[in-house]
């Protein structure tokens, strides 16, 4: 029996009940809730929800929202939730409460948009690596050209599982390949760094995102990171920008066909199972 899908990084937001700066595209501007990932997904897939970015101080009652659509949506298996971790007042007891709350898989602090330097502040170090010490995984979401930093940090830090969203935003097709992959070579010799598999298709030039164009990405990071350390993730709905969820998804199976089985699953599901250790397991 195969096991089922895994998306490690969903996203569920309602533009009418919280304020998300970011969200300006009008396609996406509407509540994406759990029945649309059904429908877009069109088979049963058990999805990791990661912050989506609303304003800071609504971060707790983002959290207690997701997990009010998870009590009647078991697909829902927990969630990856903000905290302001260069805010040390109270972090140390902020982040015990995140670590005991069993909905709670892991954390994630916006990073793609700061300055240059912000990731080597000793506030935030110190919390990414409390998070390690609570048994908490980092989401980091970098662009490109913050690679290097996070090299530092994962080096920094090294007791905590560093989750790189969408491969670190490399533009496909675009001057800047060989940097991405010399970044993402040094960054995946860091045991403590796993790498998901996502957001390609929406960084890519428009109207370019064709999988002869997208999956040369795919293939660099399951071979520096190996398929023991690369997640299978969406990133819906802000794909749906350029591609259809299941034509990434297909994308990144036909990726993995050349892989023996037991690796495939392990991307597809078992990774991200292991990586944020879910309570509420899949079927």
């Amino acid at each position: 029996m195969t096991p089922p899908i895994v998306d490690a990084h969903v996203h569920l937001w309602d533009p009418a009940r919280f304020d998300y700066p970011w969200l300006t595209e009008p396609a996406l501007r509407r509540a994406f809730g759990p029945e649309d990932l059904a429908t877009a997904a069109g088979e049963p897939v058990r999805a990791v929800v990661v912050e989506a970015g609303r304003r800071p101080e609504q971060a707790g009652a983002e959290l207690d929202w997701v997990r009010a659509r998870a009590a009647h949506r078991p697909e829902l298996l927990g969630m990856v939730a903000h905290l302001s971790l260069e805010d040390g007042e109270d972090l140390p007891a902020r982040i015990r409460r995140l670590a005991a709350d069993p909905f709670v898989l892991g954390v994630r602090r916006l990073l793609q948009d700061e300055p240059a330097g912000f990731t080597t502040r000793t506030g935030l170090r110190a919390g990414v690596a409390l998070l390690g010490e609570a048994g908490l995984p980092f989401d980091a979401c970098v662009r490109e050209h913050q690679l290097g930093e996070l090299d530092e940090l994962a080096a920094a830090c090294p007791q905590t599982v560093l989750v790189l969203d969408h491969l670190g935003k490399p533009r496909p097709g675009g001057p800047d390949d060989g940097r991405w992959q010399r970044a993402l070579r040094r960054l995946a010799a860091r045991p403590n760094v796993v790498c998901k598999l996502s957001g390609l298709a929406t960084e890519a030039p428009a109207g370019r995102a064709a999988p002869g164009l997208l999956r040369p990405y795919l293939r660099a990071a399951l071979d520096l990171f190996g398929p023991g350390r690369c997640l299978y993730a969406g990133d819906w709905p802000v794909l749906t920008l350029a591609v259809r969820y299941r034509d990434w998804l297909d994308l990144v199976r036909a990726e993995l066909s050349t892989l023996p089985a037991g690796d495939a699953d392990a991307v597809l599901g078992g990774n991200a199972l292991r990586v944020y250790r879910p309570a509420r397991l899949p079927d």
